[in-house]
C-alpha cells in the first residue's frame, strides 16, 4: 500500500509540472497575431531589429488565450500570399478582382460583434447581419492595353507628377472617369524587391477608406506595376504653394491643414490596422475639387502592430527636413514620426 501511494504522489507531481510548463508565459517578446507579408520590413536587418527592439505597450498575460480573430488574419494572409505567388510566377492569367480582403470580412464580423444580444423573450426584432448589404471592394485589375488607351500610350503631355520611384499620368477610362495612373519606375531595385514594394503599398492602400486619403480605383501587374487612383483636379499642395498658379487663401489653407490632421488621425487610430505614412510632405498631399486634402503615396508606409510601441526601421527613407530626430538618428518609427512631419508641413 505504501508503495502504491508513493507512485500516485510521484505521478501527480509529474502531471503538475507538465501543466505549469505549458501555462508558463514565453520569455520572449512575441506578438499574439503573427505579422506576415507586407507587415514585415523588406530588409533582413530591419526585420531583425524590429523583432529585437519592439516595445510592447503591455506585456502578455500568462493565461492569455489566442484572440478570436487570429484565424481570420491568418486566412487573409494566406490569400495575400497566393496573390504574391501568382505575380512572381508570371502567370498569364489575370485575377479580375483582388482576393477577399480583411477590410470587407472584418466589417461584417465587427457588425456581428457589435450587434446587441437580445433575449428570446425580447419584443424587439433581432437584426440579421447577413441581410445587411455591405459593398464589396470594386478595385479592378486593369490590362496594360487599357492603361495605354487611357493615357495615350503614356504620353509625356499627360504626366502630372514624377518622383524618384514613380511617374504619375492623367488618364481617362472608357466610362469617362478621369483617373491618376501611378507607374512604378524603381529600375535600380531587383524585380523581386520591386514586386514586394508594390504588394506592400497595395496591401496598405487597399485597407484605407477615408475622405482625406487617396482612393484606389484599381491596379495592374501587366507589363509593369501600376496603381489606378482617383484623380485630384487641383494636383498636389506643393504645386499650389510653390507653383505659378497663385496662392491659397487662409480659408483654404486652414481646410487643408484640418484635412491632413483628420487623415493622419484615421491612419493612426481608426484604420483596421495602424499605419505610419513616413513621408508626409506638401507634394504627397493632393487636393480634390473642393480643396479637400487627401494623403497619397503610401510607398514608404509601414504597419504598426497593435501591441507595439514603435518600429525600428532600416534603411532610413523619407524627405530630409521632414524626418523626426528619433527616426533620422535611430530608425524609430511611430505615430510621432508623422506628427513631426505634419508640423514641418504647417510651417
Amino acid at each position: 500500500m505504501a508503495v502504491e501511494e508513493m507512485k500516485k504522489k510521484m505521478k501527480g507531481s509529474h502531471e503538475k509540472e507538465e501543466t505549469e510548463s505549458i501555462e508558463a508565459p514565453s520569455p520572449r517578446c512575441v506578438l499574439e497575431i503573427p505579422v506576415t507579408g507586407s507587415d514585415s520590413d523588406n530588409s533582413s536587418t530591419s526585420s531583425s531589429s524590429s523583432s529585437s527592439s519592439c516595445s510592447p505597450d503591455k506585456s502578455p498575460s500568462p493565461l492569455s488565450t489566442t484572440p478570436p480573430n487570429v484565424s481570420s488574419f491568418h486566412h487573409h494572409g494566406l490569400q495575400w500570399n497566393k496573390m504574391i505567388d501568382t505575380i512572381k510566377k508570371k502567370s498569364v492569367r489575370r485575377f479580375s478582382v483582388i482576393p477577399l480582403l480583411a477590410s470587407y470580412e472584418l466589417t461584417r464580423k465587427n457588425m456581428r460583434r457589435k450587434q446587441p444580444k437580445l433575449s428570446p423573450s425580447s419584443s424587439e426584432t433581432v437584426i440579421d447581419c447577413d441581410q445587411i448589404l455591405i459593398a464589396k471592394p470594386s478595385w479592378r485589375n486593369f490590362t496594360y492595353e487599357e492603361l495605354v488607351a487611357a493615357t495615350d500610350n503614356f504620353n509625356p503631355e499627360n504626366m502630372i507628377g514624377e518622383g524618384g520611384h514613380a511617374e504619375v499620368y492623367k488618364g481617362v477610362l472608357p466610362d469617362g472617369e478621369t483617373v491618376a495612373i501611378k507607374k512604378l519606375t524603381r529600375h535600380a531595385k531587383e524585380k523581386e524587391e520591386r514586386v514586394s514594394d508594390f504588394l506592400s503599398e497595395l496591401g496598405i492602400i487597399a485597407h484605407v477608406n477615408h475622405p482625406n486619403a487617396a482612393r484606389l480605383r484599381g491596379f495592374s501587374c501587366d507589363r509593369g506595376l501600376h496603381f489606378v487612383l482617383e484623380y485630384a483636379p487641383h494636383g498636389s499642395l506643393a504645386s499650389l504653394l510653390f507653383g505659378s498658379e497663385g496662392t491659397l487663401d487662409w480659408k483654404k489653407r486652414y481646410k487643408v491643414a484640418l484635412g491632413v490632421a483628420d487623415g493622419l488621425s484615421y491612419l493612426h487610430n481608426d484604420c483596421p490596422r495602424r499605419i505610419i505614412h513616413r513621408d508626409i510632405k506638401a507634394s504627397n498631399i493632393l487636393l480634390s475639387q473642393d480643396y479637400e486634402a487627401q494623403i497619397s503615396d503610401f510607398g514608404l508606409a509601414k504597419w504598426l502592430p497593435e501591441n507595439w510601441a514603435h518600429h525600428i526601421v532600416y534603411p532610413i527613407e523619407g524627405t530630409f527636413g521632414y524626418l523626426a530626430p528619433e527616426y533620422f538618428m535611430h530608425g524609430i518609427v511611430d505615430e510621432k514620426t508623422d506628427v513631426f512631419a505634419f508640423g514641418v508641413l504647417l510651417l
